[in-house]
């Protein structure tokens, strides 16, 4: 990891892919700090700021110091996140993006890291779930709640298939003017369930898993027809795949109690389940890098703020 100060002079090394560049300081409207919050992952200031590319923090020091502790732990994960943020567009195809981010995703599971990570954790159970997901027809809404609470909606395999199952309605039937994705319990979804991590049978089948399989481009695709009346209402937990796939939905709602977050470098990987696509159209590449590499969760405001959620309030 790379620490420049937003003054300093351009370098001319720092060229695409420059590898994770952490600027420092506050935006003063000179080409020198224009070019440094543009080329780096992101900027830290301890000032409030309103540019996207910039997060506010309390201290620059000590954040810089922990960023610096993390990469360290996961340069394989930290530098391949910063590739496939930068060379996403976010006003692309969203396929492109989630084919990009999934084949960054089987590498790093092919890694040492995540194999660390896997030995770390020992043998896992899968618990069974009996209806993961619940889906209600109300007038022309469909509403969809994740239901594993006992497991904070972690996301397992059953989970998807239920959630395709159930989006499938929404996609083929003409009639459905409304669909609200929420869940049951004490979160909406803590993200991927730990338990299945490391059960792919190889990185190639489960990047066929994951872009074949994909609630991900089927939210897109329902939002580009439903707007925000495709909407998720979030609360407690949103983290991970649960941040990512509420992320392409047209409106988030968010309870004030949210705390939301991408986890995923902690294992030796990147967000899979879209997040470099939904979360970086939200809030920017800088911002998404921001939560990934720190590991840092964000409460309500914060995302309100951002951008990352549209309102705050209780479900409706």
């Amino acid at each position: 990891m790379r620490v420049v100060d937003l003054s300093g002079a351009p370098e001319p090394d720092a060229a695409v892919p420059p590898g994770v560049i952490v600027a420092f300081g506050s935006p003063d409207g000179s080409p020198v700090s224009e070019f440094w919050l543009e080329t780096a992952t992101f900027t830290l200031s301890e000032r409030p700021c309103a540019d996207p590319r910039v997060v506010a923090v309390k201290s620059v020091p000590e954040t810089l110091a922990e960023l610096t502790a993390r990469c360290d732990r996961w340069p394989h994960a930290s530098a391949i996140c910063d590739d496939v943020l930068r060379c996403l567009d976010p006003a692309g195809a969203t396929l492109a993006g989630l084919v990009t981010e999934s084949l960054a995703y089987s590498t790093l599971q092919a890694g040492p890291e995540f194999a660390r990570w896997l030995s770390q954790r020992g043998p896992a159970r899968v618990a069974g779930s009996v209806n993961p997901v619940a889906v209600q027809r109300d007038h022309d809404t469909l509403r969809i709640r994740f239901n594993r609470p006992q497991r904070h909606n972690a996301f397992c395999n059953g989970t998807r298939t239920a959630l395709l199952e159930a989006l499938a309605v929404a996609q083929l039937d003409p009639s459905v003017t409304g669909v609200v994705l929420s869940g049951t319990g004490p979160s909406f979804c803590s993200g991927g369930d730990l338990a299945e991590f490391g059960t792919f049978a190889d990185p190639a089948s489960a990047h066929l898993a994951r872009t074949r399989h994909s609630p991900a481009l089927v939210l897109d695709e329902l939002t580009g027809r439903l707007g925000p009346a495709c909407c998720a209402q979030v609360h407690g937990r949103v983290l991970g795949s649960g941040l990512e796939m509420a992320a392409f939905c047209g409106r988030v709602q968010a309870a004030p109690d949210c705390v939301l977050g991408l986890p995923e470098l902690g294992l030796g990987l990147i967000p899979g389940a879209g997040g470099t696509v939904s979360v970086t159209r939200r809030i920017g590449r800088w911002r998404t890098a921001y939560l990934v590499l720190s590991g840092h969760t964000v409460d309500a405001q914060t995302a309100l703020a951002w951008g990352l959620v549209d309102a705050i309030g209780s479900a409706q």
